[in-house]
């Protein structure tokens, strides 16, 4: 069997272990609120540390095309929805902190915030791109919106992906090297795939 035949098949129980790699992070937090451990501001922490793992595997998400392109090796396209999937609900689980934990629901505040700093602004938008992303990455959705038509709605990553990383530079006020690294990278990937020019 050839190299190319092996990297095609789909590898044994590759999706549940992928879950339960993208759930880690959500166990680990879980165990460090329940044993009290998030510092004197908790809920900042944790709304921080989700939106740090939904960049980090947004851009896994957004490195499988251009892994593919360099690379030559397909197998990973095949997860690349659930990973997309993977880090919308990391984004959710974000927002809803903020949301519900911070601002106890009150709208107006929310709004305030969001018309005020343009980190969140920028991160609300993010959010608003990703969630039709999201309501289609499924089989049904494809068969029913069309390949084509498909594609090009889901060509908004490339809008929301930098808008993500950009709501990461301009939230923190110290220790921008790891913001500004995470927003090279995201930039890297996408003049990869805009220099290649191929289908995402």
């Amino acid at each position: 069997m050839t190299a190319n035949a092996l990297a095609a098949q789909k590898p044994l129980g590759a999706r549940p272990l992928i879950h339960l790699i993208c759930a880690l992070p959500l166990l680990w937090l879980g165990t460090r609120a329940a044993l009290d451990l998030l510092g004197a501001n908790p809920v900042e922490a944790a709304i921080r540390f989700l939106g740090d793992w939904a960049l980090r595997l947004l851009i896994v998400a957004l490195a499988v095309t251009p892994i593919r392109l360099v690379f030559g090796w397909s197998a990973p396209v095949r997860y690349r929805r659930m990973l997309g999937l993977w880090a919308f609900a990391y984004v959710v689980l974000h927002v809803a902190f903020y949301v519900i934990l911070d601002q106890f629901f009150d709208w107006g505040a929310i709004g305030h915030d969001i018309l005020k700093h343009k980190f969140i602004t920028v991160g609300m938008a993010a959010l608003i791109l990703l969630t039709p992303l999201a309501a289609t990455s499924t089989n049904a959705m494809i068969k029913r919106l069309g390949g084509p038509a498909w594609r090009r709605l889901h060509r908004a990553v490339y809008l929301a992906a930098p808008l993500a990383a950009l709501h990461y530079v301009w939230m923190v006020k110290a220790g921008i090297l790891q913001p500004m690294a995470y927003l090279l990278i995201v930039l890297s990937l996408l003049a990869c795939r805009l220099l290649v020019g191929q289908r995402p």
